[in-house]
């Protein structure tokens, strides 16, 4: 079993039995708290401040900040390189996609991505269970485009992040408006999500985690 934790914007802690990754540390001063973190591993998407608040974490941990194929403690890390905006790069830069093997689940974190999949970025994409993805627009993809990628991968599970909150992101659309571009009413609200390989079943489940501090 994992657990995933989602700390506001694009930070979130998955816990396996032996090891814990932190994905996209995010900055006190944006209104969300990842408390005393002290995590085996740390990936970050791209260097912009509201993803790489490396002060926040305890040192100790292996960092992967760029695209590549890993192995560090079982867990199996695969970063492809995309872009921050639909201009390859020429507004905003680079940007890694992180897909996390632990547990046997495949868990994708999109990062800042800026544009839908090409065909090959969506095959290498293709056997993930749960997916992590933006969904307030601002300066990455629109609620749209979110859910064009999820018809795209078609993962198990969908997991909405930087989109605004009580806590924070509050320049980010809410969450409302991706639900609706999903056309479903049906999801579920959580503090944490812990899951199975056999919890993925063939039909899109819209998990909406509450943000937590540590």
């Amino acid at each position: 079993m994992a657990e995933i934790t989602w700390h506001g914007h694009a930070c979130f802690t998955i816990t396996s039995r032996d090891v814990t990754v932190l994905m996209d540390p995010v900055p006190s001063s944006l209104g969300f708290n990842i408390g005393n973190s002290s995590p085996d591993i740390v990936t970050v998407s791209h260097d912009h401040s509201g993803h790489s608040a490396l002060d926040q974490v305890s040192d100790g941990y292996r960092l992967i900040n760029g695209p590549g194929e890993y192995e560090i403690q079982d867990v199996l890390i695969d970063g492809i390189q995309t872009y921050h905006d639909g201009e390859r790069g020429k507004q905003y830069g680079k940007n890694t996609v992180y897909l996390v093997e632990v547990e046997d689940l495949i868990i994708c974190h999109l990062g800042d991505i800026g544009h839908v999949l090409t065909e090959q970025q969506a095959e290498m994409i293709s056997a993930v269970d749960v997916l992590l993805v933006p969904a307030g627009g601002g300066p990455t993809i629109s609620p749209a485009q979110a859910a064009e990628i999820i018809a795209q991968v078609e993962p198990g599970i969908v997991i909405p992040m930087q989109h605004r909150t009580e806590f924070g992101d509050l320049e980010r659309e809410p969450v409302d408006g991706f639900l609706k571009e999903l056309a479903s009413s049906e999801h579920e609200v959580l503090p944490k999500l812990r899951v199975r390989k056999s919890d993925v079943g063939e039909s899109v489940r819209i998990v909406v985690l509450e943000p937590v501090a540590g």
